[in-house]
């Protein structure tokens, strides 16, 4: 089994939008990796994350705006030879994504920032009163990097 790397952009969109959430990579102010799962959207290219509106990981991006986030589907466990533990593998495909964080302010483009995360995960139309949209934290990822690569596929003969 091998792996393979993928640069076609609807592959990459099809593994961000069938992921039901990603991992986000930050680095603390004393230099330390920290990592979250979080809920997502993503639309044209942009990726957009939401939290509350103070704690640690908004102390992490005030300090260095630099994030990695990761998606993963498609998991399943293969191997060459049953009983050879080393011929094992987990087959998926992958995404990573580097950039750096920028904070939506505007209750407008918040609202519309909202609208994507919950057209993620449901069909149903949302309301968002103003309390609540004062009280998150809008998250825009300007993506500077992506890798795509698929794990675990058989050579072709």
């Amino acid at each position: 089994m091998k792996t393979l790397v993928h640069n076609d952009q609807e592959i990459i969109d099809d593994i961000i939008e069938r992921s039901e959430i990603c991992f986000i990579g930050v680095v603390t102010p004393d230099n330390t990796p920290y990592v979250l799962p979080m809920n997502f959207s993503y639309r044209g290219g942009k990726l957009y994350l939401h939290s509350a509106p103070e704690g640690k990981v908004i102390d992490c991006l005030e300090n260095n705006s630099s994030i990695c986030v990761s998606f993963s589907i498609d998991h399943q466990l293969a191997y060459q030879n049953k009983e050879v533990a080393c011929s094992y593998t987990m087959k998926s495909k992958s995404v990573v994504v580097n950039g750096k964080v920028s904070f939506v302010e505007d209750m407008e483009e918040k609202r519309k920032a909202l609208d994507l995360f919950m057209s993620h995960y449901s069909d149903q139309q949302f309301k968002f009163n103003d309390p609540a949209v004062r009280n998150v934290k809008i998250w825009v990822v300007d993506i500077d990097q992506i890798s795509c690569r698929e794990f675990g596929v058989h050579p072709k003969p």
